[in-house]
């Protein structure tokens, strides 16, 4: 089934979490996910790009064997994310760190998947490492009406060259019959360090927020999820500042945006393991109408970092980090580098 009916006593106080039993009432619930693939690329040489360096690549032997392991780990994440609470793998769910539109089609069709019928929606970046982001939907769930890509131009400050990294992607869409924008990103990394590279993630910020007041500007009750791995935490300048977030619902103005992701990392919780110190890099963050307490249409539930037991690492130097693919002895049997996140919405429906 594409959705969980499941009762809830209710009136909904302000937090939607405490629930006074009153009456029966009855919710479709629908999950919203992003999810770093960690170097999902194939096994075929593109001289456009420097995928020869990607630990595909660098296999000696065994490729095609790897590859498809990694594409049916990846979509075993996939399929689990939600799964217990909805009985249905994600509605949406952005993706990063993926080479082409090849390795995504090769995902949507592996057995775990290919029952939800994934449509994708993806577009070639000049990243110079060659990965790009992507969004995959049920299309019994989602049906776009647009989608772009948007170049983010940044240049090194002390060559002036400029850094070719990931556009950001903007889909527009109808989910189970409500309007939603999603925008997918993959910030810039923090190579040569948190200090030097910030402003490219600042300016990241900057065009996301353009994308944001673009929808505003037509429908200023647009329902935005902003995702992605930012490479920056949820208190970092490019998020806090530039996006305006709030972590509190009730401090959320009309035009600011919601991050249920900076209450976990305070909490010292994270989605990716450096060092022994935890970073909440991955996110999921929301525009104001998403907060309305009218459930004739679709609003947020609550919000997670899907850590399952299987994902995280049993053993050896990187206990209790993430489960990643690759090491430095190739292929590892693993996931990713990163954990999913993800988020349920909900609307009321007729009993």
């Amino acid at each position: 089934m594409n959705y969980l009916k499941f009762l809830i006593l209710a009136l909904f106080s302000s937090t939607l979490l405490n629930i006074q039993a009153q009456e029966k009432k009855s919710y479709k619930i629908q999950t919203v996910a992003f999810y770093n693939l960690e170097n999902l690329f194939d096994t075929i040489n593109d001289p456009t790009k420097f995928d020869e360096a990607s630990p595909m690549m660098e296999l000696k032997t065994n490729r095609s064997k790897v590859y498809k392991k990694k594409v049916h780990n990846m979509a075993r994440v996939i399929a689990d994310i939600g799964f217990k609470d909805t009985q249905n793998s994600p509605a949406i769910i952005g993706v990063s760190e993926v080479e082409n539109r090849d390795v995504l089609e090769d995902l949507v069709n592996d057995s775990l998947l290919i029952s939800r019928d994934y449509g994708i929606i993806h577009y070639s970046s000049p990243d110079v490492r060659g990965i790009d982001v992507a969004m995959l939907y049920q299309k019994k769930l989602f049906t776009p009406i647009s989608t772009s890509s948007h170049e983010l131009k940044i240049y090194d400050d002390l060559t002036s060259k400029r850094v070719y990294t990931r556009d950001q992607l903007l889909v527009s869409g109808n989910l189970d019959g409500d309007l939603i924008h999603v925008i997918v990103n993959h910030w810039p990394s923090r190579s040569g360090g948190e200090a030097r590279s910030r402003p490219k993630r600042v300016a990241a910020a900057k065009l996301t927020k353009h994308l944001v007041d673009s929808l505003q500007v037509i429908d200023p009750y647009a329902k935005i999820f902003i995702m992605g791995d930012l490479n920056d935490d949820p208190t970092n300048e490019s998020v806090k500042d530039v996006l305006k977030t709030q972590k509190n619902k009730n401090n959320v103005s009309f035009k600011d945006v919601y991050n249920p992701f900076e209450t976990f990392f305070k909490n010292g919780l994270g989605t990716t393991a450096y060092r022994d110190a935890w970073s909440l890099f991955d996110q999921i963050m929301i525009s104001k109408p998403l907060l309305e307490k009218d459930f004739s249409s679709y609003r947020f539930y609550k919000a997670g970092i899907f850590n399952e037991n299987y994902l995280t690492q049993k053993s050896g130097q990187y206990k209790g980090y993430p489960y990643r693919s690759w090491g430095y002895g190739g292929f590892t049997d693993g996931y990713s580098d990163h954990f999913p996140v993800y988020m349920y919405v909900i609307k009321e429906v007729e009993n």
